[in-house]
């Protein structure tokens, strides 16, 4: 954080101090709501979580060095200085506002059913050829993680590239607010949170609230080969394959697991480029990182080596080479279109082929459609053995037994059966991607198999 005080913090969220009146005009050093990371000078967020009360934390803090805490609850024998509100979260979102405000850096929103991650990732590599820059840590793109983030921006950051992720109406219009972006980027509208925003018009309406306060004459880019975002084309440049994009891409070469190399091009300029990432829709990611480098005046050599220093997450299409498998780990989360994308990226290693997926998530109505479709996806591909784990991927099973014949498909009911009946299914020299939603823990499968 820079130059934000105490009393700067409590006035954006009306809040009733306890303490010191000294104390007002000092600094805020950062923002936590963990109270495992409170650093001194910070400021310590009590939210009220489904299983864990942040302010049974707040007698410890202090012993930190916290300068002060944030409570909804009026605190009997206070420790040390304590900001009152009525919700501690949307006092939160009120503050980091107020921050965002002061700011005068260019802020990159990126949104999308699928991909914002990877995308924000690339956007940050290549700014980063240029300028000193700040990313969403991991996918912290929600309603706590997303303030939490802009308080991270310090006076060294020159760009922020920050993630914004929604599955409600509304939630996106609040995103916004916080954030102000001075660039929007909408990679797709898919199939991700059907379940509560009704149908892809709904998603895509969700989406738009993005620019509820964008700021004046914000960049816009948009997917122009997704049918619903070219919708937006009247205000957005934008990229992709198809000839009428502004910013395009062919020549496309899969490298197999090493990536994907393609041309990018506008009518004023083209270059060669490899994206050190495994799939398609990399070149996607890497499109839209080019209109974001050209809007801040990156040269072309810029943003060609800030593609090619792209490094993978986690859980993100992240390649493991172990002493007995090569581990496509894609675990973090899932959809219909990267679920069969990834298995598209799968099909391109030389090893025999192993798919382990799970459970998708938040598909509503249409999820056994969905996850019959990614069964039916299989039997185009070469893929030797389909593993599936949980409840909803039964019907990625029964759709893939019949469109597969050439896949000895296997189903568990839960992940610990796996674990136990895994080692007579898969042998040395294996390719096998894992994937599935976040809330199916399989982290575990990666850890087991990395070991």
């Amino acid at each position: 954080m820079k130059h934000f005080t105490l009393k700067q913090f409590a006035d954006a969220c009306h809040a009733q101090y306890f303490g010191p009146e000294e104390l007002l005009e000092q600094e805020i050093h950062g923002v936590v709501q963990d109270n495992r990371l409170i650093e001194p000078g910070f400021l310590f967020v009590a939210i009220v979580g489904e299983r864990v009360d942040g302010h049974r934390f707040i007698p410890d803090i202090y012993e930190k060095g916290a300068l002060c805490a944030l409570s909804q609850q009026k605190l009997e024998t206070p420790v040390g200085p304590y900001l009152l509100v009525e919700d501690t979260l949307q006092a939160l979102k009120e503050a980091a506002e107020a921050y965002r405000l002061t700011l005068t850096i260019p802020i990159i929103g990126v949104t999308g059913s699928v991909g914002k991650t990877s995308t924000k990732e690339m956007i940050a590599s290549i700014l980063s050829q240029k300028y000193c820059v700040l990313k969403t840590p991991g996918n912290l793109n929600n309603e706590i993680g997303l303030p939490l983030t802009i308080f991270q921006i310090d006076e060294c950051h020159e760009a922020a590239v920050l993630e914004m992720g929604m599955n409600h109406f509304g939630e996106m219009h609040r995103l916004s607010k916080m954030t102000h972006p001075t660039c929007c980027i909408l990679t797709n509208i898919g199939t991700a949170h059907l379940e509560f925003l009704g149908s892809r018009d709904g998603i895509f309406q969700a989406k738009c609230e993005i620019f509820d306060y964008a700021a004046p004459n914000a960049a816009v880019f948009v997917n122009g080969d997704d049918d619903k975002l070219i919708a937006l084309s009247d205000r957005a440049t934008s990229f992709g394959l198809g000839k009428d994009n502004c910013v395009r891409a062919d020549r496309i070469e899969k490298l197999g697991l090493d990536g994907v190399r393609c041309r990018i091009f506008t009518d004023n300029f083209d270059f060669i480029v490899t994206i050190p990432l495994p799939g398609a829709h990399m070149v996607y990611n890497a499109l839209a990182g080019t209109c974001v480098g050209l809007s801040l005046k990156l040269s072309i050599d810029e943003i060609r080596d800030g593609i090619e220093a792209l490094r993978p997450l986690p859980g993100r299409s992240n390649i493991l080479h172990t002493p007995h498998y090569t581990l496509l780990d894609d675990c973090y989360n899932a959809s219909p279109a990267s679920m069969m994308e990834a298995l598209n990226i799968l099909e391109d290693t030389k090893s025999r082929k192993v798919a382990i997926l799970g459970d998708m998530g938040e598909l509503g109505e249409q999820s056994p459609e969905l996850h019959a479709s990614v069964g039916r996806h299989i039997g185009a591909l070469h893929i030797d053995l389909l593993v599936t784990i949980g409840n909803k991927s039964r019907k990625i099973h029964e759709a893939a037994v019949t469109a597969a014949p050439q896949t000895h498909c296997i189903h568990f009911s839960d992940l610990e059966g796996f674990l136990e009946g895994k080692d007579p299914l898969l042998k040395d020299g294996d390719a096998v991607l894992i994937k599935a939603s976040h809330a199916m823990g399989f982290e575990k499968i990666v850890e087991a198999l990395a070991n």
